[in-house]
């Protein structure tokens, strides 16, 4: 069992950055996959980011935001730089032994954090 808990999240404007952290509880976090989904009113659930060893990036993102992890710590982070208000959403830790970029290959998940990018 893992229990995942994300924070960072907030209200910024166009062109800043934001850190958002996913705290991760249980054993042998090292040997999961943890993926960055996100979700905007009204969309479907998107892929972000996803790492094991290396970080994988949607095509919106690739170049703005890194997904990293320390596993002494039990976290994983997502660095967003040049944000616009298309990544405003609720952004989603996510967890599970195969790696994947499809959200319903994930099997553990964090309750959300909201990010809010004002033009």
């Amino acid at each position: 069992q893992v229990q995942l808990v994300e924070s960072g999240g907030g209200l910024v404007q166009t062109g800043d950055s934001l850190r958002l952290s996913c705290a991760a509880s249980g054993r042998s976090f090292s040997s999961y996959a943890m993926g960055w989904f996100r979700q905007a009113p009204g969309k479907e659930r998107e892929f972000v980011a996803a790492i094991r060893w290396s970080g994988v990036y949607a095509n919106s993102v690739k170049g703005r935001f890194t997904i990293s992890r320390d596993n002494a710590k039990n976290t994983v982070y997502l660095q967003m730089n040049s944000l616009n208000p298309e990544d405003t959403a609720v952004y989603y830790c996510a967890a599970d032994l195969v790696f994947s970029t499809m959200s319903d290959q994930y099997t553990y998940w964090g309750q959300g954090t909201q990010v809010t990018v004002s033009s």
